[in-house]
């Protein structure tokens, strides 16, 4: 008879438990197949700040790349997003390495580079520009891939100037948007330890 008691107690404990753990899963999933929400996420670890003058796009060893711990990172943040149960997402990258390097690292699948993602750091007059392009982006991929999750590897003053909010390498920020692609709230995933 005390087994059961225990056994029973043990059970009910497992099902709070897992109806706490598993609705979080399911929510991020369910959010990124509904048609009003993306995942921006900047790079993982890159050591140091901004990029070295005369750096080149199409040349690696000229940017501010990641460090083994951002290598570490951006491995770490694809292991969690497949517990979300997020797989083969529609993944896409700024040119930068560091964005790349990332987005390659979580082994999501395939990504597509995607010019609009890129920084704007050096040239912060393009901020509104590239912001609004950025909504037209979101708008036409929510339409072209109805019920994929969608993720965006870009950097902090993308994100920044498209949330209004500045996020550590590797946070996730989860943003709803209205039909025309622009942010409407957010939700801010800090990147897993490393």
């Amino acid at each position: 008879m005390r087994y059961f008691k225990y056994k029973l107690i043990f059970n009910v404990l497992l099902i709070i438990f897992l109806s706490a753990v598993l609705p979080v899963k399911a929510a991020l999933l369910d959010l990124l197949q509904d048609g009003q929400h993306v995942l921006l996420m900047r790079h993982a670890d890159a050591p140091g700040y901004g990029d070295p003058v005369g750096y080149q796009l199409g040349q690696c060893s000229t940017q501010r790349n990641l460090g083994s711990d951002g290598k570490r990172q951006a491995k770490l943040i694809g292991d969690w997003l497949v517990q979300q149960g997020i797989k083969e997402p529609k993944l896409f990258s700024s040119p930068w390495c560091r964005c790349l390097d990332t987005a390659t690292l979580m082994h999501l699948g395939p990504l597509m580079i995607e010019p609009v993602l890129g920084s704007f750091f050096d040239d912060m007059s393009l901020e509104v520009q590239q912001t609004k392009q950025l909504a037209t982006f979101i708008k036409k991929s929510l339409v072209e891939y109805p019920n994929k999750p969608i993720i965006l590897v870009t950097h902090h003053v993308n994100i920044q100037a498209f949330t209004g909010k500045v996020v550590d390498v590797g946070d996730m920020v989860l943003v709803k948007v209205n039909k025309n692609g622009e942010h409407l709230g957010h939700t801010i995933y800090k990147s897993p330890r490393f």
